[in-house]
């Protein structure tokens, strides 16, 4: 499984339709989760060195249509951390206060600090997704507000954040479903709300939204299209990715400020 084929090339337009919901990686769901088991130790393992040497932090971001799969990704990937030392935020519609500021002002307060890992499901992306497909913004405000996100995700690598940004790319007959799922199962009608339709009658302009969205992969902060109808195949890519990136990062124990040798505990 090479993660890079998934991974949206810096510049350039983005096209949805290159990549496949229900790729599998050759793998059956068997294979897929026992490798994904094998993955969460190693997670576990280098999110322990990153909040130990407390230089780094990393953000991963989620986004996805209504019934994607992120907060799956957020139970079974992330599972793998120690509450301690995660972070997991959620940007619902502004708050009067947020709306006084400008778009990025609440994201910045919720970037994770030193030695933390921060999970954004939903991000601020969604003020050139949601906003944008609802004419809320027109085209010259959501290319500016790209502008804006890439100078963002830059100051916060330079600032020692590695990020991570992940489309969760479902189709839109696993997404019908997942919904129809929702409403079978009386302990699932918590997660259905009635407005999810009217989204998903705006299928293809979400799609627009997102491609454009797409095209803020960098070197630095890069975008994953993660196939997202297997939720098995989506679990294991995102752990491969993120233990590939946290090994990168090669975050240290600190080195002890005493001799061990020379304490002795009576």
């Amino acid at each position: 499984m090479n993660p890079d084929k998934y991974r949206v090339k810096p510049g350039g337009s983005v096209n949805l339709s290159d990549w496949d919901t229900n790729d599998d990686g050759d793998l059956s769901k068997d294979e897929g989760r026992t490798l994904t088991d094998e993955l969460q130790i190693g997670l576990a393992d280098w999110q322990e060195r990153l909040n130990a040497e407390g230089r780094q932090s990393l953000l991963i971001v989620l986004q996805a249509r209504d019934a994607g799969g992120k907060d799956g990704t957020v139970k079974h990937v992330m599972g793998a951390f120690n509450p301690n030392g995660v972070q997991v935020s959620n940007f619902k519609v502004p708050t009067e206060e947020e709306r006084g500021h400008d778009f990025l002002w609440r994201v910045h307060q919720r970037v994770p600090r030193a030695g933390q890992i921060g999970v954004f499901n939903r991000s601020h992306y969604e003020d050139v997704l949601v906003t944008r497909v609802h004419s809320m913004i027109d085209d010259s405000t959501a290319d500016r507000r790209l502008s804006h996100i890439r100078h963002f995700e830059s100051l916060l690598t330079d600032g020692g954040t590695r990020i991570l940004k992940f489309y969760l790319h479902v189709s839109k007959d696993e997404q019908k479903a997942r919904l129809q799922d929702r409403l079978d199962d009386p302990a699932k009608h918590w997660k259905f709300n009635p407005a999810d339709l009217t989204e998903r009658a705006k299928w293809d302009e979400y799609t627009s939204a997102y491609q454009d969205a797409l095209t803020t992969s960098t070197e630095s902060a890069p975008w994953y299209v993660i196939p997202a109808d297997r939720k098995w195949f989506r679990n294991l890519l995102i752990s491969q990715i993120i233990l590939d990136t946290l090994q990168g990062m090669h975050p240290q124990f600190p080195k002890a400020t005493f001799d061990p040798k020379e304490i002795e505990i009576e």
